[in-house]
């Protein structure tokens, strides 16, 4: 009996890792091809993208790049005047509408800086005759189109060069063109607002000019100022039916050098194309290979999958970081909503979540390579707008760092730099990176602090208040969205950085400094906390309306301040929060509300409650091809807001909040399965990211934790919160197990060490 259960537990765990891997019930499938861009099959490579769908009578590529932006300064923004103090008097006053001209207005009314579209390609497909598929293979990022007359098609976005392929199989006649955006015309309209966006007309360009050559097109557009983008299509026919072809966009900026689009298209068809495929596959093949999961709800597994893929199209070392839409602009003939632009009070924060514990850290550095090539544009802007030393960064900004502007409160708060500093202690916690500590992580916390020290007053009772707060986006842009004490959000920020400066100095052997930080620490107010025990909005301001941004539970998740590990005082303040946040309700949620709650929950311990706000995500926040569209697709009731803008931040907060339900690690130790469902009797993951540089797999059987693997890169111990009475060391090679006591292991381990524990079943 003994030997028959062994069997059967290894069979299920066999099983359970094969089961782990991407495969094609995770594919992005459909009957027929999308007929809206924002439902359509989406390829990239974080610098270029496309979106595969039938527009009336054609087959449609969208086209897009990371770099098409106008960079014309915001009007009238950046005056002497307008600065952090100028606007602290207004607020005193109770004169705020000059604050809202100077600020806010000039982002509705201006078309620009902002994103802007490239270009598409059309194919009239009329006499191809239904389509009969289109999907999307995850596993090699790869879309295929089928047609009832047998036409097919095969295209993708290569992983790591700068063009796109497409095939076409059973077509006689290959009749494509490049249609390039409405950047000219009669009947411009006015600004459409923040959501809508501006008719793209408004920008005032001069229509480019689309070349026909011989077995290619090519398209010139000049932007604001020198700027300009070309975009070139070429193609060849390898037998009578059969096409291959290539397309490329590439931007061009004053003083930036940049390889042409014709000349990229040109070598693209040129070499050899089973070398430039067999390069894509790889680097999709070594993504995958990275991390994988594997839970019982195939809605939330299958959606999980959908958003690392485009977590793998929209993140990369060598190309911008992810903005709203990342490399899938609106096709509309409008700008995109929110101007594409990046988001720094929480849009951008959330769609770098997933990229650690799924073990993606090559890629997530193109966001922190971003925040540090444009330190001195920061510098300007907080010397300009705060007059004060240190590094504060916009809130919403264009490409190139610059403010853009919108409600101040938010797009020029004095924390926005304190929460992208998580970001750079998050990448040294799971890289164990020394260099990466002392010349980036370590540096950036310092001039954040000092920052904040210096933009920070003291008061009589010796105590520190930043002269204005706010906690995005409450009251959005009204005066009362402004508070004389300090706000929940500003105050978590505040301490963390600190607190991690302090930590961070300990680390590099700088005592002075780290007692110098605990110091200034010291000086700032702690939580405020209603009567009932949650986590207020700001002293006096409980939350007790709706609101989709969770800015004042910051210090529970993502910054891990206040923790359910810590005892019974912080658990009652978790739990507290949680059920006001749900006692008031998702009237004025959107999607990416619940995938944060999901995370919430978890950090919660509440496996049911984080599952259960995921699959709300899932199955009413989104698109048929899993785009996060902000409102209640199913108008059900899961929120008032029903609208469809499309953003990124929503799905990669869902993929977080899936990791999170598998494995945590933020509170000093490795925790398997911490926040799973009941009926979840099997789970496994392989190889996602802890803290401290461990990579860990772990399995669930019969409802029980039946295996785990920990693997170090880095010579440290791993602390493992012990998952089951008694184990057996199935296996170890560079790593001893040194303690255990109080329900915790700790193993002491070499780079490269590794050590399997097995559940003793006693």
């Amino acid at each position: 009996m003994k030997k028959s259960l062994i069997s059967l537990l290894l069979s299920t765990f066999i099983y359970s890792i094969t089961y782990a891997q991407v495969d094609s019930r995770h594919n992005m499938s459909f009957p027929a091809l999308p007929t809206q861009w924002d439902e359509a099959l989406p390829l990239g490579n974080a610098r270029l993208g496309a979106l595969i769908w039938q527009k009336g009578t054609s087959l449609r590529f969208s086209l897009d790049q990371a770099e098409l932006w106008d960079l014309r300064p915001m009007e009238g923004l950046k005056k002497p005047t307008f600065t952090y103090e100028w606007v602290r008097e207004q607020v005193e006053k109770k004169q705020y509408g000059p604050v809202q001209q100077q600020g806010d207005a000039p982002y509705d009314r201006e078309p620009a800086p902002s994103k802007i579209p490239g270009a598409a390609l059309e194919w009239n497909s009329q006499g191809w005759g239904k389509v009969t598929s289109a999907q999307i293979d995850l596993a090699t990022a790869t879309a295929e189109v089928l047609w009832e007359s047998g036409v097919k098609l095969t295209t993708y976005v290569h992983a790591n060069m700068p063009y796109g392929s497409f095939r076409f199989e059973n077509l006689k006649n290959f009749n494509v063109k490049l249609i390039p955006p409405a950047y000219q015309g009669t009947g411009a309209q006015a600004a459409g607002g923040p959501v809508e966006g501006d008719d793209l007309r408004r920008l005032g360009y001069e229509q480019g000019v689309v070349q026909q050559q011989d077995k290619a097109i090519t398209y010139r557009q000049m932007g604001w100022g020198d700027f300009y983008y070309t975009v070139s299509v070429r193609w060849k026919q390898k037998d009578e039916t059969t096409w291959e072809g290539a397309w490329s966009i590439s931007a061009h900026a004053p003083e930036q050098k940049a390889v042409s689009a014709t000349i990229i298209t040109n070598n693209a068809l040129t070499l050899v194309d089973s070398t430039l495929r067999n390069e894509h596959l790889k680097w999709w093949r070594t993504f995958w290979e990275k991390s994988a999961v594997a839970i019982p709800d195939p809605v939330l597994e299958k959606q999980y999958y959908l958003e690392q893929y485009k977590w793998g199209s929209a993140a990369r070392r060598d190309a911008p970081p992810i903005s709203l839409q990342a490399v899938w602009t609106a096709d509309n003939g409008r700008i995109p909503p929110w101007k594409g632009d990046f988001h720094h009070d929480l849009n951008t924060q959330l769609s770098y979540w997933p990229g650690y514990a799924a073990n993606h850290l090559e890629e997530g550095l193109g966001y922190l390579d971003h925040l540090d090539n444009n330190r001195d544009t920061y510098r300007d802007y907080t010397q300009w707008y705060f007059q004060t030393d240190g590094l504060n960064v916009p809130g919403v900004t264009t490409l190139t760092g610059e403010p853009m502007g919108g409600w101040i409160q938010y797009s020029m708060s004095p924390t926005v730099s304190a929460w992208l500093a998580q970001h750079y202690y998050l990448h040294w916690r799971y890289s164990m990176d020394r260099e990466f500590l002392e010349e980036r992580a370590y540096p950036w916390f310092r001039d954040v602090a000092t920052f904040l020290e210096g933009v920070a007053e003291k008061q009589e009772n010796g105590k520190r208040q930043l002269p204005l707060s706010s906690s995005p986006e409450i009251n959005d842009n009204k005066i009362t969205a402004w508070f004389t004490k300090m706000t929940n959000y500003d105050v978590s920020l505040v301490r963390f950085v600190f607190s991690k400066a302090a930590e961070l100095a300990e680390v590099l052997d700088l005592p002075e400094d780290a007692e110098y930080w605990r110091e200034v620490l010291a000086e700032f107010p702690t939580y405020a906390l209603s009567s009932q025990g949650d986590l207020m909005i700001a002293p006096q301001f409980p939350y007790k309306a709706s609101h989709r941004h969770f800015s004042h539970l910051l210090a529970i998740h993502p910054l891990g301040e206040i923790r359910w590990e810590n005892g019974a005082k912080d658990q009652r303040t978790i739990k507290q929060s949680l059920a006001v946040l749900d006692q008031v309700g998702p009237s004025q949620w959107t999607g990416y509300s619940y995938a944060w709650q999901g995370n919430l929950k978890a950090r919660a311990k509440d496996g049911k409650g984080a599952a259960k706000a995921l699959k709300t995500f899932a199955e009413a926040f989104c698109s048929p091809n899993s785009f996060h569209l902000n409102g209640d697709q199913t108008k059900s009731g899961k929120s008032s807001f029903t609208y469809r803008p499309f953003t990124l931040e929503g799905n990669f907060a869902f993929a977080a909040g899936i990791q999170e339900m598998l494995l945590q690690s933020y509170a000093g130790a490795i925790e398997v399965f911490p926040a799973v469902p009941a009926e979840w009797k099997e789970a496994s993951f392989q190889t996602l990211r802890a803290e401290g540089a461990f990579l860990v797999s772990a399995t669930r059987v019969a409802g029980q934790t039946d295996e785990i693997t920990i693997r170090a890169e880095q010579e440290g111990t791993a602390r493992l919160k012990m998952p089951f009475k008694t184990h057996v060391v199935q296996e170890q090679n560079g790593a001893s197990v040194t303690n255990v006591a109080n329900g915790y292991m700790e193993i002491a381990m070499q780079p490269g060490g590794s050590i399997t524990l097995k559940n003793g079943y006693e």
